[in-house]
């Protein structure tokens, strides 16, 4: 009698587990950004006049969302790869167009403003290195420290496959 009172306590507590811990507690989708047709990893060539003055060749840059989640600016980092920026750039997201002035950065320390025109991001827009149709991004800075230039940087969303490495 004894072990049938056991059996019906624990095969209680067993149902009781099972059935709370199936339950999702609603929809587990957490959503997107505001900004998500213009977030990601990009591997640009940052060019002068159509040369790449300092032989950089594909560099990876990020484009991703505010704090805000607003729609209405993104984050334009460089990850110290190009001019060691990072900034918050006005954008439209169903132009899939930015652009800013005035953009202040500061990295480790490193001051600088962003003049950011002529940008755009067009879907299927490029080929990557490896022969993969991707999106492509292009746009014009100028660095309060280097005003006379105007740098251009253009390339293609990061696949993360091996061929399209840089």
């Amino acid at each position: 009698m004894k072990n049938l009172k056991i059996y019906k306590i624990v095969l209680t507590l067993f149902v009781a587990v099972f059935f709370v811990a199936c339950d999702e507690g609603g929809d587990p989708d957490p959503g997107a950004t505001e900004v998500v047709e213009m977030a990601g990893d990009w591997y640009v060539q940052f060019l002068v006049d159509g040369e790449d003055i300092y032989g950089l060749g594909y560099q990876l840059i990020s484009t991703y969302n505010t704090a805000a989640n607003d729609g209405t600016e993104m984050w334009i980092d460089d990850h110290g790869n190009t001019w060691q920026y990072k900034v918050k750039c006005p954008v439209n997201t169903s132009s899939l167009t930015f652009s800013g002035t005035g953009l202040n950065s500061n990295v480790d320390g490193y001051e600088v403003s962003v003049d950011v025109t002529n940008g755009t991001i067009v879907k299927n827009g490029a080929t990557s290195t490896g022969g993969n149709t991707v999106d492509a991004i292009s746009f014009d800075a100028v660095f309060s420290d280097d005003p006379s230039t105007t740098y251009h940087m253009e390339g293609y969303r990061r696949t993360g496959l091996l061929e399209d490495e840089h």
